[in-house]
């Protein structure tokens, strides 16, 4: 039934549905609310979660106007537990005579991570006045949807609601098997969804918002499911392809394992056992390479390289970064290029020449090794004869931009391999639902001579000693790198700019040479304060976290990281993994302001207390989930409406048990699943 049917729907609407790949009134059931609004109960700043709509009551700390790029009011709020930024860029002058230091403010919004660290936009507010009691708001839940310009929240929910008329006597298919409704104790899937939609006044409140109630597990059940469906079809259409059959030329890996200064690790080796196997298969490699920071899997990847260019292949390796590209056309041409296969580079700086040059260089095959970010995913990029793809910190591409490039081989028709890396290290949970399409190696093995960084944290007030180490340490012809949040200057309390950080301490120690990197220098600048720093021109090196990937120098042996507290985890330890490269000591001091909130404590502990990835990943993904932690917006593959992949970890092993009996028994429901849950079934199936 077409969404037309519902009453006051018409062409405009519908269009404006459209955008939300709402086309039928099952698509209207379907579109699942993404958290509900929670009126009934206030929540201590130190027990905020992030984007989870909550009620705040505090007295007003400090207010003020910044003038940086936008205007803004910035009022810091804070309740004992905690403090919180309320950041408004629209507000009159009577507003902020109203938020003066001191008045008590109720407020209603969405947390989440800005310049000043936890923060509310453009919050809905009341003062408060002195001995009056708080009054809930809402007796029940609301619902909130995912919308788009133009379509407000009282509309979706009067559009729900007609469809949920319309199912009473229509009801959805039910495509599972009837025990899975019985083991969720919920009658059937349209109870789920009326459930779901409309929450009764006694509704379990904690249940709801935590997304454990029976009818919201049946529905993330059947979502996890309808992914594990689409990903393996997805794998299974892969299969079905031709790729070519590559087989490791002996007499040239031993030339290059001879050239190196060390023994690789057994991880290493194992690893790439596992990959030289499945390029010697005739459908396409589909691999992912996960590995802690120095973990050694640019070597991986250049010895899977060179077995797909000893056959007369040509390989492409992608990075999302130029600065990350240009670490590794260095490795490779250090690497390969003795062993006669230069490297051609294609970033979009290159000239309008240089690129032409380029692209006809691997046009005719004469390029063999390409280097390069997304300039290597344009349509005027063209391989004769592309064997092997490697693909570095792949959840910063899109999915149809990892999968582009397997149409690239122009003449021989055959699929390239694909290697896929990362040094986010991913939950075992998350790695088995967001890659289901991919054989996953792990290399769990540092290289020798690593040493385990030691990690403290220090207050801000201490910063006049942290400047003394500093130094210290650089007078004993050590390097130093002190991480900043911001890039320019701004009156902004909480967060450090990283230029008048530089200047700062450039005045405090004239004695060494200060570098200033960050994301809006021009990609030459950038390159020339790096290659600065890594040949020991530059001593203390300012950065943003563009150099969280792609900057290897082992004789830095000591990292500031300003703020922690507004950095994710697994941000904190790539950051944190740039020193201890070498043999020496390394230390990364996290310098937080004063106060913390219990939250942002816990995390930072937890940083401090071990070094391994794994289990930084795991927390990261309990606090952040798995958008923040694999980047949802940019892999388009977790775009979950209800399940979530770290609470519902216990419904896999039943998921895959189901998947399996359905695949067997019964595919036609197999298409409907996925057909239900995924609007664009064709980005998983074909890419």
């Amino acid at each position: 039934m077409p969404v037309t049917a519902l009453k006051g729907v018409g062409g405009a609407f519908a269009a404006l549905l459209a955008k939300l790949h709402l086309h039928t009134v099952q698509d209207v059931l379907f579109h699942l609310p993404l958290r509900y609004m929670d009126r009934s109960r206030v929540v201590p700043i130190g027990d905020l979660a992030l984007n989870t709509s909550v009620v705040l009551e505090g007295e007003v700390v400090n207010c003020q106007v910044l003038i940086s790029r936008r205007r803004s009011l910035l009022v810091t709020l804070g309740d004992g537990t905690g403090q919180i930024g309320l950041r408004f860029f629209h507000f009159t002058a009577a507003q902020k005579n109203q938020l003066v230091e001191g008045a008590r403010l109720r407020c209603y919004g969405d947390p989440r991570l800005g310049a000043s660290g936890l923060e509310l936009y453009h919050p809905e507010y009341e003062l408060l006045q002195t001995g009056v009691d708080f009054k809930p708001l809402d007796l029940s839940l609301t619902p909130i949807y995912p919308t788009t310009e133009g379509l407000s929240q009282v509309r979706l929910r009067k559009l729900t609601a007609q469809a949920l008329e319309l199912m009473r006597g229509n009801s959805p298919a039910e495509l599972l098997p009837s025990e899975i409704n019985r083991e969720f104790r919920v009658a059937s899937l349209s109870e789920a969804l009326a459930y779901v939609h409309t929450p009764p006044l006694d509704a379990p409140v904690l249940q709801l918002l935590e997304g454990t109630h029976p009818c919201q597990q049946r529905l993330a059940f059947e979502e996890l499911l309808a992914h594990h469906l689409a990903l393996q079809r997805s794998r299974a259409e892969a299969r079905r392809e031709a790729a070519p059959q590559i087989v490791p030329d002996s007499r040239l890996l031993d030339a290059f394992y001879g050239g190196l200064p060390f023994h690789p690790t057994a991880a290493q080796l194992r690893v790439t056992g596992e990959i030289q196997k499945d390029m010697a298969k005739p459908h396409p490699m589909l691999r992912l390479v996960q590995g802690d920071v120095g973990s050694g899997k640019t070597l991986v990847a250049a010895v899977a390289a060179l077995t797909a260019l000893a056959q007369g292949w040509q390989v492409a390796l992608v990075a999302p970064t130029e600065i990350l590209a240009e670490q590794h056309k260095r490795n490779f041409e250090h690497w390969l290029t003795p062993l006669g296969f230069p490297v051609t580079w294609l970033v979009g700086k290159l000239t309008a020449k240089q690129k032409e040059n380029a692209l006809a260089r691997i046009a005719a095959g004469d390029a063999q090794v390409v280097v390069g970010t997304h300039a290597l995913f344009q349509e005027t990029v063209s391989f004769p004869r592309l064997g092997l793809v490697v693909i570095d910190e792949q959840h910063r591409f899109g999915v149809h931009q990892r999968l582009s490039l397997r149409g690239k081989n122009k003449e021989s028709g055959l699929w390239p391999h694909q290697l896929v890396m990362t040094a986010t290290p991913i939950p075992r949970t998350l790695a088995m639902t967001a890659y289901a399409d991919l054989d996953v190696s792990v290399i769990n093995e540092l290289p020798p001579g690593r040493t385990p960084v030691n990690t403290v944290l220090v207050n801000q007030q201490r910063r006049p000693e942290i400047i003394e180490r500093v130094r210290s340490l650089c007078a004993a012809g050590r390097q130093v790198y002190w991480v900043c949040t911001l890039v320019e200057d701004s009156e902004t309390l909480a967060a450090a700019a990283a230029e008048a950080t530089a200047q700062t301490l450039a005045a405090a120690l004239p004695e060494l040479r200060v570098g200033l990197v960050h994301g809006r220098l021009k990609s030459r600048d950038k390159e020339s304060v790096m290659a600065d720093f890594k040949n020991g021109a530059v001593q203390l090196l300012v950065a943003t976290t563009v150099i969280e990937v792609g900057v290897d120098v082992p004789n830095a042996s000591l990292m500031i990281i300003e703020n922690p507290e507004r950095l994710g985890l697994a941000q904190l330890h790539q950051l944190r993994g740039r020193v201890g490269r070498g043999s020496e000591a390394s230390h990364c001091v996290l310098l937080y302001a004063h106060p913390l909130s219990r939250l942002a404590k816990q995390r930072l502990q937890l940083l401090r207390a071990t070094n391994d990835g794994f289990v930084l990943a795991e927390e990261d993904l309990k606090i952040r989930g798995p958008g923040q932690l694999l980047g949802t917006r940019q892999t388009g593959a977790l775009q979950f409406r209800l399940a979530d992949l770290q609470r519902d970890a216990h419904l896999l092993p039943r998921v895959h048990e189901t998947a399996r009996l359905l695949q067997t028994h019964h595919t036609t429901s197999v298409t409907k699943i996925i057909a239900r849950w995924f609007f664009d079934q064709q980005q998983y199936i074909k890419g």
